[in-house]
C-alpha cells in the first residue's frame, strides 16, 4: 500500500512546555517533527509529563535547525546541529543550545506515539 503524508498536515500535535511535536503515521512508519525553543530542557519540559527521571524514549534523529545537547545516563554526552543524524537510546536528557529554535526529524517511532504523554 502506498500512503503518502504530507509534515504541513500532522495527524496530531501534542505541545508541552517550550516546544510541541507533530506527528504523521503511516503504515510500518511513525514519524515526528519536534520543535524546541531556546531554554527547552527535556529534564524540565517533557520530563514531568512523562513522570521519568530522564527519556526513555529512542530516537533515530535528523537536526534540520538549531543545536541540541544530548547526555546519557552514564555520563557520556554529544551535541548534535543541522545536518546531523543521530541513535540515541533510552536513558538521557537534552536541551537546547543557544539561541535559535531546534528542529528535529524523528524516524524511530517512539517519538511519534507516545513522547509527551502521560503514562496511564
Amino acid at each position: 500500500m502506498l500512503e503518502v503524508k504530507t509534515i504541513d498536515k500532522p495527524d496530531e500535535r501534542r505541545d508541552f512546555p517550550r516546544g510541541h511535536l507533530e506527528a504523521l503515521h503511516l503504515t510500518g512508519l511513525d514519524f515526528a517533527v519536534a520543535t524546541f525553543e531556546p531554554g527547552w530542557r527535556w529534564s524540565e519540559s517533557v520530563g514531568p509529563i512523562a513522570g521519568t527521571d530522564s527519556c526513555e524514549v529512542h530516537h533515530n534523529g535528523f537536526v534540520v535547525q538549531g543545536r541540541m545537547r544530548l547526555r546519557m545516563d552514564d555520563g557520556a554526552e554529544s551535541e548534535v546541529g543541522p545536518g546531523d543524524v543521530f541513535v540515541c537510546p533510552p536513558g538521557h536528557d537534552a536541551w537546547v543550545v543557544g539561541d535559535e529554535q531546534v528542529v528535529v526529524y524523528d524516524f524511530a517511532g517512539g517519538m511519534a506515539v507516545g513522547y509527551a504523554k502521560a503514562k496511564e
